[in-house]
Formats: C-alpha cells, sequence, structure tokens
C-alpha cells in the first residue's frame, strides 16, 4: 500500500523537473542552462550521518540559530504516525515483517526532504536516502531479516531515483561513534521504540557505516566526508563543531582546505578516536 503513494510523489517529482528544476548533477542529465550559474549561487547541501545516538541531534542543535542555514531533522514523528499506524515501533519489534513497510515509507520521506526546495544556501539534513539504502536495507537483508525479493524492489526503487532525480550531496558530516557509547546513550534517552534495540544490532550499523563512508565498501560515497570522533560529552562535542564551522557550512572553505578530499574520500578527522 505504501508503494502507491511513492509511485504517485515519483511521478510529480519528475514533472517538477521538466517544468525547470535541475536535474541530478550526478547522475541525471543537465537541463539547459544549468552551467552558466555561478559558483557563489549554488545551494550546498550537507548530510549528518552516524549511528543510532551518536549525536546527531546535537550536531544539529548547536548550528540550528546560524544564519543563512536551514536544518531537516530526521522524520521520525512520520514514521512513527502513518495514519494511526507506527512503522517504525513495529520494525523494530518485528523486523522481519514490517521491515519493507517501513523503509519504502523512510525512502520516500527522505526523498522529500532531499527535493523540497531549498531557501537557504546551506541545508544541513540528518542522514539520507543514501544512508537509509546502503546502512538500513542493507542491514535488513544481510541480517536474513528481509526477503531477496523486498530487497530488490527497494534496490530498483533506488536506483531509479538516483538516476532520474537529484538527490546528490556536498558533504557527508560522519560522527563517528563506538557501539558501547551509543548504547548507553540510548538508555539513557528512553525513547519507547528503541528499549528493544541491542548492542549487537547497533555494532552493525557500526559497521556498515565504517564500510560506506570508510572508504574501499562497494557502496559509492558521491561527497567527502568529514569524520568527528564522537565519543565525547556534549561541551566537547560542540568545540568540535565549532572547530569544524567552516568546513561544514561555507562550500569555498572546504574547497581550499588541502585535507577535504574529493568525493567518497575520508580525510579530515577531528576529535580523538576512541582506542
Amino acid at each position: 500500500m505504501l508503494l502507491r503513494p511513492l509511485r504517485r510523489w515519483a511521478a510529480g517529482a519528475v514533472r517538477r523537473a521538466g517544468a525547470g528544476s535541475p536535474g541530478s548533477a550526478v547522475h541525471g542529465p543537465r537541463l539547459p542552462g544549468i552551467d552558466s550559474v555561478k559558483e557563489t549561487e549554488k545551494k550546498s547541501l550537507v548530510c549528518v550521518e552516524g549511528n543510532i545516538a551518536s549525536g546527531k541531534t546535537t550536531c544539529l542543535e548547536f548550528f540550528t540559530s546560524m544564519r543563512n542555514l536551514e536544518v531537516l531533522t530526521e522524520p521520525v514523528t512520520r514514521w512513527r504516525n502513518v495514519r494511526g499506524h507506527n512503522p517504525l515501533g513495529l520494525m523494530y519489534t518485528d523486523p522481519s515483517r514490517w521491515g519493507l513497510t517501513l523503509q519504502t515509507f523512510v525512502q520516500l520521506t527522505m526523498l522529500d526532504h532531499h527535493t523540497r526546495p531549498q531557501t537557504s544556501p546551506v541545508r544541513l539534513m540528518e542522514r539520507s536516502i543514501h544512508s537509509a539504502r546502503y546502512v538500513f536495507v542493507e542491514n535488513l537483508y544481510r541480517s536474513g531479516k528481509m526477503p531477496e525479493v523486498d530487497y530488490v524492489v527497494l534496490s530498483e526503487w533506488f536506483d531509479w531515483i538516483v538516476r532520474n532525480l537529484d538527490v546528490s550531496v556536498d558533504l557527508i558530516v560522519y560522527l563517528r561513534t563506538t557501539p558501547e557509547m551509543c548504547h548507553r546513550r540510548l538508555q539513557m534517552r528512553c525513547r519507547d521504540e528503541e528499549k528493544v534495540i541491542p548492542l549487537d544490532y547497533l555494532a552493525t550499523i557500526h559497521q556498515l557505516h565504517e564500510e560506506w563512508l570508510g572508504g574501499g565498501g562497494p557502496f559509492p560515497v558521491e561527497a567527502p566526508v568529514l569524520v568527528i570522533e564522537a565519543d565525547q560529552d556534549r561541551q566537547k562535542m560542540q568545540e568540535l563543531f565549532e572547530q569544524n564551522r567552516d568546513r561544514i557550512l561555507t562550500p569555498q572553505t572546504r574547497k581550499q582546505d588541502p585535507r577535504m578530499g574529493k568525493a567518497g574520500e575520508t580525510s579530515v578527522h577531528s576529535g580523538t578516536r576512541a582506542p
């Protein structure tokens, strides 16, 4: 049932693209005139990635009050209430039954975040359609909780989206956090759906982030990766965010920083990694 609204949304997105919105900067064809846009006028999309309870909310809260910036938090409230249903809670309770249901809706809501009109020079977004596919869908499939047919259907949808719509990213901020720290933070914040998340699940999600963003994995990374070691208390994390403010928010600074690599390269590390 959730596939029908995704089809309707995708058809509308294609019509809007044909009416004048730019095609994908990486995968889709450019429309006439796109190359004439001045570099200084281009908007920047930064995605904050990381494990559950890695500190993404703390990062977004730090930058929220800054000028010329819009923040899109992960649409968890929508995942908890789809016309009275809670697919997020259902997935954690029985992932084999509800994994496809949740991930179909996750793909739709993250696509909405990627493609809605950007009103500020910089958009800071919690997670992305890419991490939904390369981390969470991949985990369901590899763990045997998602049948191959469901995995293939979701992969076909994702591949179509990447080919036809602009879901490109300019920078990935990866909050690298040990599974043990994430587990301690989960126990402290006590969200209902998260009470059933075991440590080994967090360890698997961590490994998939490392596989995707650490370089050399099977999935593409189409933006430079800024790694921030996030096994820190809130005060230390805020200091690290301040130290990296220009790299995160200013595209020109990223281009001039010799430590910032090309798309897919993980070249900047901030903070001290836990032993």
